[in-house]
């Protein structure tokens, strides 16, 4: 396993973190079969693990704490809020104050501890304005609850909104940010993964193997999650040509459709961290090994150019050669501007990774 940082907060956490949606009652899978799978992350190195209260109405968070009684500081343990807990209750849901609190203590009484490491907010709530749900979250980091606090699903002028008003009120700014990510959902790189550089946020990808689309299963008319959805049948549809060149990146590789896929996401600009989601032992193996998986310059340039999205306004009308010599000056090649690792550049591609 190899580590990066939580973004300024200097916590080491794995390349590649463990979601537990899986863990519910809801999917019906033996305890086991739980055990097993921490225990083979953990082997491996693993120390990030994701949960949420809602994840099978909290019983994932019970699974959870159990499993990690006497070595919860081995790991660094996440939770989400934000979702509606009881039906009929107006204020089991959203991400103000009220439901933050009554969450948060349910959420520590399952997981059978007396902090978290982090905080998510699980998805933008508009009723509840950004400076209060801010504040509200300081105060349970001052209270010593919560270590640091996350976002997850909201739009990147949000994001940056909070984390500049943290900043200049001395409270605590997001240190992470978790969106869907992966070689068929990429206009995540439009604002949110060059707003997660400018904050030095680690971007948590959920989905990235797309609801298991990007094993190559489907093609192989084999059964899954997607067996029903309407936009297409048994998991194939729009997105198929993606699919098939990373099986086929995948067979010239050596390596599984996933493990390309896997190894895709941590050869981003920025500090990406995959979040694994598995219902078998052999499917975690096989994920864990992407982090040994070397994807040559040729095979990441065809992925790139079959997934690739257009960056839409104003990105796009910016990089045009006329708009970019009247904005950097004719001689814009000549600087170089030495501030960042990741730069912001008029180039062609919409940012690229200065070396």
């Amino acid at each position: 396993m190899r580590y990066t940082l939580l973004g300024r907060t200097g916590v080491r956490i794995s390349r590649l973190a463990l979601g537990t949606m899986t863990f519910g009652d809801d999917w019906k899978l033996p305890g086991s079969v739980h055990e097993r799978i921490l225990g083979q992350y953990a082997d491996a190195g693993g120390n990030f693990i994701d949960t949420a209260n809602e994840y099978g109405d909290g019983s994932a968070e019970t699974t959870l704490g159990k499993l990690l009684a006497g070595h919860r500081d081995r790991f660094v343990l996440s939770t989400k809020y934000t979702m509606q807990t009881h039906p009929g209750d107006p204020n089991s849901s959203g991400n103000h104050r009220k439901n933050l609190v009554r969450s948060l203590e349910a959420s520590l009484r399952r997981l059978g501890t007396d902090h978290l490491d982090v905080l998510w907010v699980h998805a933008r709530d508009t009723l509840t304005p950004v400076p209060e749900v801010m504040r509200a979250l300081d105060d349970q980091v001052r209270a010593g609850k919560v270590l640091y606090v996350g976002v997850s699903d909201w739009p990147a002028w949000e994001v940056a909104q909070a984390n500049t008003l943290a900043e200049l009120r001395d409270w605590s700014p997001f240190a992470g940010l978790q969106i869907r990510y992966n070689l068929l959902e990429r206009t995540v790189e439009r604002e949110l993964l060059p707003m997660a550089q400018a904050f030095d946020l680690p971007v948590f990808a959920w989905g990235p193997l797309a609801d298991g689309r990007l094993t190559g299963k489907y093609l192989r008319s084999e059964g899954g999650r997607l067996d029903h959805v309407a936009w297409g049948q048994g998991g194939r549809g729009p997105g198929d040509d993606v699919v098939e060149e990373t099986v086929r990146v995948a067979e010239a590789a050596g390596l599984s459709p996933a493990q390309v896929a896997l190894a895709w996401l941590l050869s981003r600009p920025g500090n990406v961290v995959p979040l694994l989601g598995a219902t078998k032992e052999e499917q975690l193996a096989d994920n864990l090994a992407a982090v040994d998986a070397v994807l040559e310059d040729e095979w990441l340039a065809r992925l790139d150019e079959v997934s690739r999205v257009e960056p839409g306004f104003p990105h796009d009308f910016l990089r045009f050669p006329a708009m970019r010599n009247a904005i950097y000056g004719d001689r814009w090649q000549q600087v170089d501007d030495l501030r960042s690792t990741v730069r912001r550049v008029p180039a062609d591609d919409q940012y690229t990774t200065a070396r």
